[in-house]
Parts: structure tokens; C-alpha cells; sequence
């Protein structure tokens, strides 16, 4: 292959460790690319944004004393990025256990559904290695 070729995908200088790198917060919680271990899972998008989500209700529910109904059109805006960083979570999770992201439709079964993704995404370990949505995670 030609070096000019239009067609080639450009190549670069930088070197991909094979998951040894850590992700950061934002791409934790705001990105669907790649892989979690369970450990970040748990720490990050069970305990942290069950926290958020719980001090933003206490918060908004003192203020609807006060504000009395337009608490609810308030919290819309504070809402949307915890829902987002929950999907991001979860999917990342599932790219783990090798699965497409859109198995986090499983939790609108009734009964059995969340269930299931509680225990596919917290309990069970991720794919060994590199799978198709990525290198394994490093250690976190």
C-alpha cells in the first residue's frame, strides 16, 4: 500500500495499551464507548449516582415547600444527565459481558428483567481479553 492513498485509513504515532489506561469520569459516566469492570460498576454507577440521585430528591423535595409544583419543571434539567450517566453505566457494563448495549431494554420486563440485569451487570465477571466493543478493562 501506497503512503498517499486516499483510501487507507490514516495511522497513528500513538500506542494503544491493551486496557491498562483508566478511563475518566466523564467518560465513565457520559460515554456508551468501551468496557467497565464490575468494581467500577459498583463504585461509580451504583453507590455514586444512587448518592446524586438521592441528595437531588431530598434537595427538590425541601424546595417544593417552597416552590410548591414548579419543583417538577425544575428538576427536569437535573434529572437528564443522571438518566444519562445511569445508560452509560449500565451499557458500558453490558459491552463487558460482550452484549450489545441494548440489552438494557431487559429491566421493562416485568418481575424478572431488572433482576436479570442486576445480576448479569453486578455479579457476573466480563469477557477475558479484548471482545468486540474493546480491550479488557485495566485494573481499577
Amino acid at each position: 500500500m501506497s503512503d498517499n492513498s486516499p483510501y487507507e485509513a490514516p495511522e497513528s504515532d500513538v500506542a494503544v495499551s491493551s486496557g491498562q489506561s483508566k478511563l475518566s469520569l466523564k467518560q465513565i459516566y457520559f460515554s456508551f464507548d468501551g468496557r467497565i469492570p464490575r468494581k467500577v460498576f459498583w463504585l461509580h454507577g451504583i453507590l455514586g449516582i444512587f448518592a446524586t440521585t438521592f441528595v437531588a430528591s431530598f434537595l427538590l423535595g425541601i424546595l417544593s415547600g417552597i416552590l410548591g409544583e414548579w419543583v417538577m419543571v425544575l428538576s427536569i434539567p437535573l434529572f437528564v444527565p443522571l438518566i444519562w450517566a445511569y445508560l452509560g453505566i449500565y451499557i458500558k457494563r453490558w459491552h463487558d459481558r460482550n452484549k450489545s448495549g441494548w440489552w438494557i431494554l431487559i429491566m421493562f420486563i416485568p418481575f424478572i428483567g431488572g433482576l436479570w440485569m442486576l445480576v448479569e451487570c453486578g455479579f457476573l465477571q466480563g469477557t477475558e481479553g479484548d471482545n468486540q466493543f474493546g480491550p479488557e478493562p485495566g485494573d481499577y
